[in-house]
């Protein structure tokens, strides 16, 4: 082990050999959640959050994130569903079958969780003919590693993959304070829908049952400087395609991220939502086209 955690430990999933009583010593697995001369704090596997005197601290390591469960993964999806709601949203045994105008690959695509309720070739088949009825490119959003097996039976079908999406998550603990110069607003301003239409590049009708269709929706939204332009947009419950920030912001150094604590805004510096997030799973986006279709510059050959 190392004999010293430092700070660009933080965040990290660490080990820490401790003294107890005289002569026992023992290790604590978890988080490193802060460190200074006088302790080190780590939020234990079970979430309980330990504050070791850092004279009682032999050793510590970085040690790698635990792998997620197959549990949480399937959580996270659905939960990801719920926050970003295709206006079309049918199901296919236990498949969501989504669909909104062709905008977002996430709300244009079946989500394979669960049973299907038919032999894979068969699940496979009717997914494409319902996106075929509804005029769109034939899409599914597979979850890895939970929906491993959807994913090599697509590609043995001969669909093709878009790049992997790493989704990641952080705990609220890690947001700062609450900050007053941030507005909520239930609808998005003219300046959030021009950000994500440019983004996207379309914004039709489906685009704002999408962003305006899950309860309790909020848009925060910030102007800095003295002309107003510096501006920071963001949909809670959050979705990538929303949290952007615009080119005048990033070159101010407002690039931050907004969260909610408690019923609070909040503000988390980027580099810290990196820094402590971990890999809760990684989805694939694999498309069916025709013969004679283009595949898009980014799509790869599954």
């Amino acid at each position: 082990m190392r004999a010293v955690l430092q700070e660009c430990d933080i965040g990290h999933r660490v080990v820490v050999r401790r003294r107890v009583g005289e002569r026992a010593m023992t290790d604590l697995l978890g988080v490193l959640v802060a460190i200074d001369g006088d302790r080190v704090v780590v939020r234990a596997e079970d979430g309980e959050v330990h504050s070791l005197a850092a004279a009682d601290v032999v050793a510590g390591k970085r040690v790698p994130p635990r792998p997620a469960r197959y549990s949480e993964i399937d959580s996270l999806e659905r939960t990801a569903d719920r926050c970003w709601p295709a206006p079309v949203h049918e199901r296919l045994g236990d498949w969501y079958l989504r669909a909104a105008q062709g905008w977002t690959n996430r709300a244009n695509s079946a989500l394979p969780v669960g049973n299907a309720g038919l032999p894979m070739a068969e699940a496979l088949q009717a997914t494409q003919a319902w996106y075929a009825g509804h005029g769109l490119t034939p899409r599914i959003t597979v979850p890895l590693p939970l929906r491993k097996d959807v994913a090599e039976a697509l590609a043995t079908a001969g669909w093709y993959a878009q790049p992997r999406v790493l989704v990641q998550t952080a705990p609220l603990d890690a947001v700062g304070p609450a900050r007053s110069d941030v507005a909520l607003l239930k609808r998005p301003s003219d300046e959030f829908l021009a950000l994500v239409a440019a983004r996207k590049q379309s914004l039709p009708p489906a685009a704002m049952q999408v962003l305006m269709g899950t309860p309790e929706v909020r848009f925060a939204h910030r102007y800095s400087g003295a002309d107003g332009r510096s501006t920071v947009n963001v949909r809670y419950p959050n979705h990538p395609a929303t949290a952007r920030v615009a080119a005048a912001a990033s070159q101010t150094g407002m690039r931050k991220a907004v969260g909610f604590s408690d019923g609070e805004l909040n503000v988390l510096d980027a580099a810290s939502v990196s820094r402590q997030s971990r890999q809760s799973a990684r989805c694939r986006s694999i498309s069916r086209r025709s013969p004679g279709q283009r595949l898009p510059r980014q799509a790869a050959s599954a």
